[in-house]
């Protein structure tokens, strides 16, 4: 329940602290004295958008923080969900800047505008009279019915099915129009396929080919550098090889009486070796290395296949173009297997449809249950509240479409005459039966929620007299289940108030300002003759107004 409230520069407000208790509250005050502003700070902190400037000082920032006692409302889970610490009593906080910028807090943890509002509806229900015009809308209507019902598990769990359904849905028309597109593509891929599948590419060829082109377009000149170094290498008395021999066959002979020959002499012996090596090698080179003209012309026709594939693909590698053969392989065993990827996402899809009808039936079933007490309920206390002709009925047909509430049309009608025609209430319901219609549902539903706090505003608008006395009667029975605190205008609503606020403007030498005080029994008096009186108080006044109080 809400336990306090403290503002400071919003509005008409410099500064203002006050404290709250349970059961049922009224606040009172006259038109313009800043009920409405004290409603708009709450809003703030409940999540509601910031409009306009609302700064009294605008060279200072407006605070305003709310006391909530959550103890009692399982508020555990949520807590944990936004990574927010949770206290039994829980501190929510909104700053505006002056430069328009606005920050919230919960228990001093940073929180977006979305979090503030998510918690916020889990605190406080603040019925505004402009909340009696959304009476008609669908979504309202059956947020009436789902939580007199309690279907709260039940909605929760047809939502999750009916969002993995729409996911299904847009999957399978994704992938529909994907292939689609792409089965218009096909024939172009697999050209495309065939060609580098033809072209039986290996990684590293063009290099080696490339190489051996060269090597016979140069082949005569090769092959003569090749003749004449094995050659000079190996070739008559005067060649490398035959001097080598002659100058290790000297170093040997005066290995005897010279010690360093030795090593002279294997140096050489090596050295023979290895140009022996070499020149057998080079002629075999030589012997090697033929002009082949049908080798050429091959070389030649493959070499321009593969710049042709790698002009055509605009790459520059073998091996890219063997990236580009995978891929489209890829594409077009995909697309060749997108029929049975559809089929299967249809399959999924009817069977995702069975367990959404099954989960829209039950919740249906629930609802239509509950309805018969729901109707009961508001039309014997609109006879209560002086209708005593009411008929209030709640229609629900299927609407043979799955939507995010569920497959159900619901519809309030009313009527507040003797065999009057139901009809859409929106259309039929005057400005007071509207409001004792909406307190009728805020009755029905309070003992259902476990919403910690309730605030009407004026929602006696309309209504006076005797039917007044009965929709204070009714909000102080609402208060033994939650707390309720009611703006009010009607004398006879505020002295059923266990607690009674008063919202006053006043001046100083300097400026207006607004305020609110808790009355004592005196006080309420008081304020109790003058809103039956006026200001100018008469004894009759304070006589009615002792009797409204101690009834």
């Amino acid at each position: 329940m809400l336990q306090s409230i403290s503002i400071q520069n919003f509005a008409l407000i410099n500064q203002l602290e006050i404290d709250f208790s349970d059961g049922f509250s009224v606040i009172t005050g006259e038109t313009g004295s800043g009920k409405s502003i004290l409603l708009g700070a709450l809003s703030l902190v409940l999540g509601q958008r910031s409009e306009g400037n609302v700064l009294k000082d605008r060279e200072k920032k407006c605070i305003i923080e709310c006391s909530f006692s959550v103890e009692k409302y399982n508020l555990q889970e949520f807590f944990e969900q936004q990574e927010l610490d949770y206290e039994k009593e829980t501190l929510v906080r909104r700053e505006i800047l002056p430069s328009g910028k606005t920050r919230a807090f919960v228990n001093d943890t940073p929180v977006n505008l979305k979090t503030l509002k998510e918690l916020g509806v889990r605190l406080v229900d603040i019925h505004s009279q402009n909340q009696n015009l959304v009476l008609g809308s669908f979504e309202y209507q059956v947020g009436i019915v789902d939580t007199y019902a309690k279907n709260a598990a039940l909605l929760a769990k047809y939502q999750l099915s009916y969002k993995k359904y729409q996911n299904l849905r847009t999957e399978l028309r994704k992938q529909e129009e994907v292939a689609a597109k792409e089965k218009a593509d096909l024939d172009y891929f697999q050209f495309q396929l065939e060609q580098l599948n033809e072209a039986e590419l290996a990684a590293g060829e063009q290099k080696e080919m490339e190489e051996e082109l060269e090597t016979l377009n140069h082949a005569e000149e090769i092959k003569s550098g090749l003749y004449q170094t094995y050659g000079l290498l190996s070739e008559g008395d005067s060649s490398v090889i035959s001097r080598l021999k002659e100058a290790r066959s000297i170093i040997s002979k005066i290995q005897a009486v010279y010690g360093e020959a030795d090593s002279y002499f294997e140096r050489l012996d090596s050295s023979l070796i290895e140009l022996q090596d070499l020149s057998q090698e080079i002629d075999r080179s030589n012997e090697s290395v033929e002009f082949d003209n049908s080798r050429i012309d091959f070389l030649h026709q493959r070499l321009d296949a593969i710049y042709s594939l790698q002009q055509k693909h605009r790459v520059d590698s073998v091996e890219e173009l063997i990236q580009i053969r995978e891929e489209l392989k890829e594409k077009v065993g995909k697309i060749e297997s997108s029929d049975e990827l559809i089929e299967d996402l249809k399959k999924q899809l009817a069977e995702q449809e069975l367990k959404l009808h099954k989960a829209s039936d039950n919740l249906s079933d629930s609802r239509k249950k509950a309805i018969p007490k729901i109707e009961k309920t508001i039309v014997n206390q609109l006879v209560l509240l002086g209708i005593p002709n009411a008929n209030f009925k709640v229609h629900i047909a299927n609407s043979e479409e799955f939507q995010q509430l569920g497959a159900d049309k619901v519809n309030f009608l009313f009527s507040a005459n003797k065999n009057g025609s139901l009809e859409e209430v929106q259309r039929v319901a005057s400005g007071g039966e509207l409001s004792r219609l909406m307190l009728s549902i805020k009755y029905l539903i309070s003992s259902s929620t476990a919403l910690p706090s309730i605030v009407f505003d004026e929602i006696d608008t309309g209504v006076s007299g005797e039917i007044a006395d009965k929709m204070g009667a009714m909000m102080n029975q609402m208060a033994e289940n939650i707390q309720v605190i009611s703006i009010t205008h009607l004398p006879q609503i505020a002295g059923k108030g266990k607690y009674h606020y008063k919202v006053y403007k006043a001046d100083d030498e300097h400026e207006t300002y607004s305020n609110i005080v808790l009355l004592d029994k005196q006080e309420r008096v008081k304020e109790l003759a003058k809103m039956l009186s006026g200001a100018d108080l008469t004894d009759a006044a304070l006589e009615n107004a002792k009797v409204l109080l101690d009834s």
